[in-house]
Protein backbone atom coordinates (compact mmCIF):
# COMPACT_ATOMS: atom_id res chain seq x y z
CA UNK A 1 0.00 0.00 0.00
CA UNK A 2 1.26 3.47 -0.85
CA UNK A 3 2.05 5.77 2.10
CA UNK A 4 -0.70 8.28 2.98
CA UNK A 5 -0.48 11.68 1.30
CA UNK A 6 -1.08 14.71 3.50
CA UNK A 7 -3.25 17.52 2.21
CA UNK A 8 -1.62 20.83 1.41
CA UNK A 9 -3.36 23.80 -0.27
CA UNK A 10 -0.61 23.86 -2.88
CA UNK A 11 -1.91 20.65 -4.49
CA UNK A 12 -4.93 22.47 -5.91
CA UNK A 13 -4.29 24.60 -8.96
CA UNK A 14 -7.33 26.53 -10.13
CA UNK A 15 -7.12 26.87 -13.89
CA UNK A 16 -7.82 30.29 -15.44
CA UNK A 17 -10.69 28.88 -17.53
CA UNK A 18 -12.19 26.75 -14.76
CA UNK A 19 -15.52 28.60 -14.63
CA UNK A 20 -15.81 28.45 -18.42
CA UNK A 21 -15.27 24.69 -18.33
CA UNK A 22 -17.87 24.32 -15.57
CA UNK A 23 -20.35 26.30 -17.67
CA UNK A 24 -19.65 24.03 -20.65
CA UNK A 25 -20.23 20.94 -18.53
CA UNK A 26 -23.47 22.41 -17.21
CA UNK A 27 -24.61 23.10 -20.77
CA UNK A 28 -23.93 19.53 -21.87
CA UNK A 29 -25.75 18.08 -18.87
CA UNK A 30 -28.69 20.39 -19.58
CA UNK A 31 -28.80 19.28 -23.21
CA UNK A 32 -28.94 15.62 -22.14
CA UNK A 33 -31.67 16.39 -19.59
CA UNK A 34 -33.81 18.25 -22.10
CA UNK A 35 -33.45 15.51 -24.71
CA UNK A 36 -34.34 12.66 -22.38
CA UNK A 37 -37.17 14.60 -20.73
CA UNK A 38 -38.82 14.96 -24.13
CA UNK A 39 -38.25 11.29 -24.93
CA UNK A 40 -39.56 9.85 -21.67
CA UNK A 41 -42.14 12.48 -20.75
CA UNK A 42 -40.42 13.10 -17.43
CA UNK A 43 -37.00 14.02 -16.13
CA UNK A 44 -34.26 11.47 -15.50
CA UNK A 45 -30.66 11.95 -14.41
CA UNK A 46 -28.34 13.48 -16.99
CA UNK A 47 -25.89 10.66 -16.28
CA UNK A 48 -26.40 7.22 -14.75
CA UNK A 49 -30.07 7.37 -15.70
CA UNK A 50 -30.69 3.62 -15.68
CA UNK A 51 -30.78 1.98 -12.26
CA UNK A 52 -30.17 -1.74 -11.84
CA UNK A 53 -30.92 -1.86 -8.14
CA UNK A 54 -31.72 0.35 -5.14
CA UNK A 55 -31.36 -1.01 -1.63
CA UNK A 56 -31.00 -0.16 2.04
CA UNK A 57 -28.26 -1.23 4.42
CA UNK A 58 -25.93 -0.04 7.14
CA UNK A 59 -22.34 1.15 7.15
CA UNK A 60 -20.34 0.49 10.31
CA UNK A 61 -17.23 2.48 11.20
CA UNK A 62 -15.03 0.42 13.50
CA UNK A 63 -12.82 1.89 16.20
CA UNK A 64 -9.05 1.71 16.31
CA UNK A 65 -8.43 2.93 12.77
CA UNK A 66 -4.98 4.41 12.09
CA UNK A 67 -4.85 8.21 12.08
CA UNK A 68 -4.74 8.54 8.30
CA UNK A 69 -7.99 6.56 8.02
CA UNK A 70 -9.77 8.02 11.07
CA UNK A 71 -10.86 11.19 9.29
CA UNK A 72 -14.26 12.81 8.77
CA UNK A 73 -17.15 10.43 9.39
CA UNK A 74 -14.61 7.63 9.89
CA UNK A 75 -13.02 9.40 12.87
CA UNK A 76 -15.32 7.81 15.47
CA UNK A 77 -17.00 4.40 15.74
CA UNK A 78 -20.57 4.65 14.46
CA UNK A 79 -23.24 2.94 12.39
CA UNK A 80 -25.06 4.79 9.62
CA UNK A 81 -28.19 3.98 7.68
CA UNK A 82 -27.22 3.65 4.03
CA UNK A 83 -28.97 3.66 0.67
CA UNK A 84 -27.21 2.25 -2.38
CA UNK A 85 -27.97 2.57 -6.09
CA UNK A 86 -26.31 0.63 -8.92
CA UNK A 87 -26.51 2.17 -12.37
CA UNK A 88 -25.02 2.46 -15.86
CA UNK A 89 -23.35 5.72 -16.86
CA UNK A 90 -25.31 7.18 -19.86
CA UNK A 91 -28.03 9.78 -19.54
CA UNK A 92 -30.39 7.75 -21.72
CA UNK A 93 -31.90 4.42 -20.69
CA UNK A 94 -30.28 1.83 -22.93
CA UNK A 95 -30.52 -1.88 -23.55
CA UNK A 96 -28.12 -3.75 -21.25
CA UNK A 97 -26.46 -5.37 -24.27
CA UNK A 98 -24.61 -2.05 -24.65
CA UNK A 99 -21.73 -2.81 -22.30
CA UNK A 100 -20.91 0.28 -20.26
CA UNK A 101 -19.27 1.08 -16.91
CA UNK A 102 -21.37 0.63 -13.77
CA UNK A 103 -21.84 3.16 -11.03
CA UNK A 104 -22.47 2.73 -7.32
CA UNK A 105 -23.92 5.64 -5.34
CA UNK A 106 -23.88 5.34 -1.56
CA UNK A 107 -25.81 7.81 0.63
CA UNK A 108 -25.26 7.78 4.40
CA UNK A 109 -27.82 9.23 6.81
CA UNK A 110 -27.30 11.04 10.10
CA UNK A 111 -23.79 12.29 9.40
CA UNK A 112 -22.85 15.16 11.69
CA UNK A 113 -19.92 17.53 11.42
CA UNK A 114 -18.58 20.53 9.56
CA UNK A 115 -20.18 21.07 6.17
CA UNK A 116 -19.27 22.82 2.96
CA UNK A 117 -20.90 26.22 2.30
CA UNK A 118 -24.51 25.83 1.27
CA UNK A 119 -24.97 22.45 2.95
CA UNK A 120 -24.79 23.46 6.60
CA UNK A 121 -28.18 21.93 7.45
CA UNK A 122 -27.56 18.62 5.67
CA UNK A 123 -26.96 15.41 7.59
CA UNK A 124 -26.11 13.09 4.71
CA UNK A 125 -22.90 12.21 2.91
CA UNK A 126 -22.64 10.77 -0.59
CA UNK A 127 -19.98 8.54 -2.11
CA UNK A 128 -20.09 8.25 -5.91
CA UNK A 129 -18.09 5.41 -7.43
CA UNK A 130 -17.58 3.55 -10.72
CA UNK A 131 -16.29 0.03 -11.38
CA UNK A 132 -12.95 1.21 -12.74
CA UNK A 133 -10.01 2.72 -10.83
CA UNK A 134 -9.16 5.46 -13.35
CA UNK A 135 -11.34 8.31 -14.61
CA UNK A 136 -11.67 8.34 -18.39
CA UNK A 137 -10.43 11.95 -18.75
CA UNK A 138 -7.29 13.54 -17.25
CA UNK A 139 -8.98 16.80 -16.26
CA UNK A 140 -12.26 18.73 -16.37
CA UNK A 141 -11.53 20.30 -19.75
CA UNK A 142 -10.95 16.93 -21.41
CA UNK A 143 -14.06 15.53 -19.74
CA UNK A 144 -16.07 18.49 -21.01
CA UNK A 145 -14.99 17.75 -24.58
CA UNK A 146 -15.95 14.09 -24.21
CA UNK A 147 -19.29 14.93 -22.62
CA UNK A 148 -20.13 17.41 -25.38
CA UNK A 149 -19.67 14.66 -27.96
CA UNK A 150 -21.65 12.15 -25.91
CA UNK A 151 -24.50 14.63 -25.40
CA UNK A 152 -24.99 14.71 -29.18
CA UNK A 153 -25.53 10.93 -29.25
CA UNK A 154 -28.19 10.89 -26.52
CA UNK A 155 -31.28 8.97 -27.77
CA UNK A 156 -29.61 8.43 -31.16
CA UNK A 157 -29.37 5.09 -33.02
CA UNK A 158 -29.43 2.56 -30.21
CA UNK A 159 -28.91 -0.19 -32.79
CA UNK A 160 -25.64 1.47 -33.76
CA UNK A 161 -24.55 1.65 -30.13
CA UNK A 162 -25.20 -2.09 -29.84
CA UNK A 163 -23.00 -2.81 -32.85
CA UNK A 164 -20.22 -0.56 -31.57
CA UNK A 165 -20.43 -2.12 -28.14
CA UNK A 166 -19.97 -5.59 -29.61
CA UNK A 167 -16.96 -4.40 -31.59
CA UNK A 168 -15.38 -2.62 -28.63
CA UNK A 169 -15.81 -5.72 -26.45
CA UNK A 170 -13.85 -7.74 -29.02
CA UNK A 171 -11.02 -5.20 -28.80
CA UNK A 172 -11.20 -4.68 -25.04
CA UNK A 173 -11.34 -8.32 -23.91
CA UNK A 174 -7.72 -9.18 -24.92
CA UNK A 175 -6.49 -6.00 -23.23
CA UNK A 176 -8.18 -7.04 -20.00
CA UNK A 177 -6.68 -10.51 -20.30
CA UNK A 178 -3.16 -9.06 -20.14
CA UNK A 179 -4.02 -6.55 -17.42
CA UNK A 180 -4.25 -3.47 -19.66
CA UNK A 181 -7.92 -2.45 -19.69
CA UNK A 182 -8.82 0.71 -21.58
CA UNK A 183 -11.02 3.17 -19.67
CA UNK A 184 -11.82 4.89 -22.96
CA UNK A 185 -13.01 1.71 -24.70
CA UNK A 186 -15.07 0.74 -21.66
CA UNK A 187 -16.74 4.15 -21.57
CA UNK A 188 -17.63 3.83 -25.26
CA UNK A 189 -19.27 0.43 -24.84
CA UNK A 190 -16.49 -2.09 -24.34
CA UNK A 191 -16.95 -2.68 -20.61
CA UNK A 192 -17.06 -6.28 -19.33
CA UNK A 193 -20.59 -7.69 -19.08
CA UNK A 194 -20.20 -8.95 -15.54
CA UNK A 195 -22.44 -9.05 -12.48
CA UNK A 196 -22.64 -5.58 -10.87
CA UNK A 197 -22.70 -6.96 -7.32
CA UNK A 198 -19.38 -8.73 -7.75
CA UNK A 199 -17.54 -5.61 -8.87
CA UNK A 200 -15.20 -3.31 -6.96
CA UNK A 201 -16.19 0.35 -7.22
CA UNK A 202 -13.81 3.32 -7.04
CA UNK A 203 -14.08 7.05 -6.48
CA UNK A 204 -11.57 7.36 -9.38
CA UNK A 205 -10.59 10.91 -8.45
CA UNK A 206 -8.84 11.97 -5.20
CA UNK A 207 -10.63 13.90 -2.46
CA UNK A 208 -9.67 16.03 0.50
CA UNK A 209 -9.90 13.59 3.40
CA UNK A 210 -9.37 15.57 6.59
CA UNK A 211 -5.63 16.03 6.94
CA UNK A 212 -4.99 13.75 3.98
CA UNK A 213 -5.84 13.14 0.32
CA UNK A 214 -7.61 9.89 -0.45
CA UNK A 215 -9.46 7.80 -2.97
CA UNK A 216 -12.28 5.49 -1.90
CA UNK A 217 -13.29 2.04 -3.01
CA UNK A 218 -16.08 -0.38 -2.20
CA UNK A 219 -14.98 -4.01 -2.31
CA UNK A 220 -17.13 -7.16 -2.07
CA UNK A 221 -15.97 -9.38 0.80
CA UNK A 222 -18.85 -11.72 1.66
CA UNK A 223 -18.88 -15.08 -0.15
CA UNK A 224 -22.32 -14.30 -1.59
CA UNK A 225 -20.78 -11.36 -3.45
CA UNK A 226 -17.24 -12.55 -4.17
CA UNK A 227 -18.64 -15.58 -5.98
CA UNK A 228 -20.23 -13.11 -8.41
CA UNK A 229 -16.94 -11.38 -9.24
CA UNK A 230 -16.23 -11.83 -12.93
CA UNK A 231 -19.52 -13.68 -13.44
CA UNK A 232 -20.62 -12.97 -17.03
CA UNK A 233 -24.23 -11.87 -17.49
CA UNK A 234 -26.01 -12.86 -20.70
CA UNK A 235 -27.83 -9.83 -22.11
CA UNK A 236 -29.10 -11.46 -25.31
CA UNK A 237 -32.77 -10.48 -25.72
CA UNK A 238 -32.70 -9.26 -22.11
CA UNK A 239 -32.76 -5.43 -22.16
CA UNK A 240 -32.88 -5.30 -18.34
CA UNK A 241 -30.65 -8.28 -17.61
CA UNK A 242 -28.53 -6.47 -15.03
CA UNK A 243 -31.58 -5.40 -13.04
CA UNK A 244 -32.83 -8.98 -13.14
CA UNK A 245 -29.62 -10.51 -11.76
CA UNK A 246 -29.22 -7.81 -9.11
CA UNK A 247 -32.79 -8.29 -7.92
CA UNK A 248 -32.29 -12.06 -7.77
CA UNK A 249 -29.49 -11.57 -5.25
CA UNK A 250 -31.18 -8.82 -3.24
CA UNK A 251 -34.40 -10.82 -2.96
CA UNK A 252 -32.65 -13.98 -1.76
Amino acid sequence: MNPPVRFDPSVEEVQPDEQEVIDQLTGSFKEILETTSQDYGHAVRSVHAKAHGIFKGTLTVHGGLPAELAQGLFAQPATYEAIGRISTNPGDILDDSIALPRGFALKLMGVEGERLPGSESDTTQDFIMVNGPVFSAPDAKAFSKNLKLLSKTTDKAEWGKKLLSSAFRVIEAPLEAIGLPSATLQTLGGAPQVHPLGETYYSQTPFRYGDYIAKFSLVPVSPALTELTGDTVSTHDRPDALREVVNEVLAS
